[in-house]
């Protein structure tokens, strides 16, 4: 079954048109037409798995990760168009440069061959692997959690009736439904089949394939990230900052875990961040540190509060909450903050709100994450929010691309070189 999925994927790869023919462009309005017209299927199939993982227990967070919406199809829509939007400027080989009087040269873009994608519980990613992947000529296949397995099967479908309308080889898009970890683990040791590795996911997840795999990884790491906040800051920015990276998607890579705050302020920020969450429609735990200041106990007890407060424990330094809570821990400065970042950080995204220059700009210069935003949202570490283009993920890593990946990431060159009859020997 193994060789069976990679032999295809690889001659799928090889039969399809180069980077750039207008078939990928037919693929991408196809796909987003067939997802309109077979939502209904689509939903029918996710409801299944939702209720399936209601039965198992799975927390309302985990629930909401799983279940698709007609909300959900518009946002896929738009990335299609997106994507559609964006194909030709990535895909066209460049002018050519002179290389001396002798010719010139030029780069050609070309697949990066197949791609693995391995992930969890959300299915929009399947489309998403199933799209931008693609529409640069690339095989892929999706390796999604058990929890979606019927979900898959219907995106599965119509990925390939989008392939076949387009007149592109079906095997470039290919979905594992065995939620066994067998196939996963003679995937990840086919280094001469697969070209690259995508795991998007829980950091278990993102560890588990790059020690298990010397498949080249793209790494979308685990969102550990910071809101440093500094004793010149607008308490009020700080605050709306804090929560805004934090609330509209509480799982999500780029969202704040912990706030770190100069122990000057620190008082004052809590209440702030208080107020602030009372001015929300959003419900949000906030775990104080130990040494952290305490609010009014009568109005931390007061009944009705759209917030409430915990305590801050060892093993929440450099985790993940995975829901609507934060963390606030005060420092002695910008050095304890920076050294606090190195050591629970995940090299995600990283933020610091300060209105003194020399605080930033020193911020920007020694922490070391994928972004780092200065005074707003960590939200804001995002392909298409950043103007960079549709995004796979949001790499981790330090070779090929950092940051979102975008469809120029999932295309590599050739250089062609137009030798006009030249020798080396004749130079």
């Amino acid at each position: 079954m193994t060789d069976e999925l990679l032999v295809s994927a690889r001659e799928a790869v090889a039969t399809a048109p180069p980077v750039g023919d207008l078939a990928y462009e037919t693929y991408c309005r196809e796909l987003a037409k067939r997802l309109a017209a077979h939502w209904p299927a689509v939903l029918e199939a996710n409801a299944e798995d939702v209720a399936a993982a209601e039965e198992r227990g799975l927390s309302p967070v985990l629930l909401d990760r799983l279940r698709l919406t007609t909300a959900h199809l518009a946002g896929l829509e738009r990335l299609t168009e997106a994507v559609l939007s964006e194909l030709a400027e990535v895909t066209a080989p460049d002018a050519g440069v002179p290389t001396g009087p002798w010719g010139t040269r030029s780069r050609v873009p070309k697949p990066l061959g197949v791609a693995f994608m391995v992930y969890e519980a959300r299915p929009t990613v399947t489309v998403e692997g199933a799209l931008l992947p693609v529409a640069v000529g690339n095989a892929v296949i999706l390796r999604g959690g058990k929890e979606i397995a019927r979900t898959n099967q219907a995106l599965a479908a119509v990925a390939h009736d989008a392939l076949d309308a387009a007149g592109l080889p079906t095997g470039l898009v290919s979905v594992i439904d065995d939620p066994r970890r067998t196939q996963l683990r003679a995937l990840l040791k086919r280094p001469d089949a697969i070209d690259v590795l995508i795991p998007r996911g829980s950091p278990s997840l993102i560890d588990y394939c790059r020690t298990a795999s010397s498949i080249p990884v793209i790494a979308s790491g685990g969102g550990v990230n910071h809101l440093y906040v500094h004793r010149s800051a607008d308490l009020d920015l700080a605050a709306e900052a804090a929560l805004d990276s934090k609330l509209p998607e509480p799982t999500a890579c780029n969202t704040a875990e912990m706030v770190l705050v100069d122990e000057e302020v620190a008082a004052d920020f809590v209440a702030a961040l208080l107020r602030a969450s009372e001015r929300g429609d959003r419900p949000v735990n906030v775990r104080l540190a130990a040494h952290a200041p305490r609010p009014d106990t009568a109005d931390a007890s007061a009944p009705g509060r759209p917030w409430s407060l915990g305590e801050l424990q060892e093993h929440d330094l450099g985790r993940e909450f995975l829901d609507a809570t934060i963390g606030v821990y005060p420092v002695a400065g910008q050095a304890e903050a920076v050294r606090h970042i190195r050591t629970y950080g995940s090299g995600h995204t990283e933020g610091v709100v300060a209105t003194d220059t020399d605080v930033t700009r020193e911020f920007a210069r020694r922490v070391d994450a994928a972004a780092i935003v200065v005074n707003g949202s960590l939200r804001l570490h995002d392909g298409p929010t950043l103007g960079l283009g549709s995004e796979i993920s949001i790499s981790t890593g330090r070779m090929h691309v950092r940051g979102p990946v975008t469809l120029g990431a999932l295309v590599t060159h050739s250089w062609v070189v137009d030798a006009r009859g030249t020798l080396r020997s004749s130079l």
